[in-house]
């Protein structure tokens, strides 16, 4: 006899980053889950982020540049980061009310190294609309746990 049981919220939270959906499938939401995965791929496919993805990591910077559509990669960023969040949120275990806090600032963040993707230079090298909005993405989570964490404080010492 086999039956269902939801996911821990770290399990959800790790098949969501492999592809937007997958988080939400654990959990049971069908539905959402395929939303999801259609999503991706419509924006994946429309912005060609997987052919920047190759040039990137063939270090073909400039290629990966000409080849997106930033009018449709603009989306991802949101779009990865909700699917984290929700997959993480609707998981078994206990979340409190500030969980999204993280979440939010990580898409702020990684919308913005897309951005400046085409032009802004670390240590003098571009990193182009893959690695630099990857980089972006730690001192994102990183603003978003300290906000957090101050949110969070006064609310424990109240109880």
């Amino acid at each position: 006899m086999s039956y269902y049981k939801k996911p821990k919220n770290h399990e959800a939270l790790l098949w969501s980053i492999a592809l937007p959906g997958f988080g939400q499938f654990l959990n049971g939401r069908l539905f959402k889950g395929s939303i999801f995965i259609l999503l991706e791929f419509l924006i994946n496919v429309l912005s060609n982020f997987n052919l920047a993805i190759i040039y990137s990591f063939t270090g073909e910077i400039q290629k990966a540049i000409n080849v997106i559509n930033y009018q449709w990669l603009m989306f991802y960023p949101c779009l990865y980061m909700f699917a984290m969040w929700d997959a993480y949120r609707d998981a078994e275990g206990e979340i409190n009310p500030y969980s999204y806090i993280p979440f939010v600032f990580g898409a702020f963040f990684l919308t913005i190294g897309l951005i400046y993707s085409t032009k802004l230079k670390v240590v003098g090298v571009l990193f182009g609309p893959v690695f630099l909005p990857m980089l972006a993405l730690v001192p994102g989570l990183t603003v978003g746990l300290i906000i957090y964490y101050i949110v969070l404080t006064p609310n424990y010492r109240r109880q």
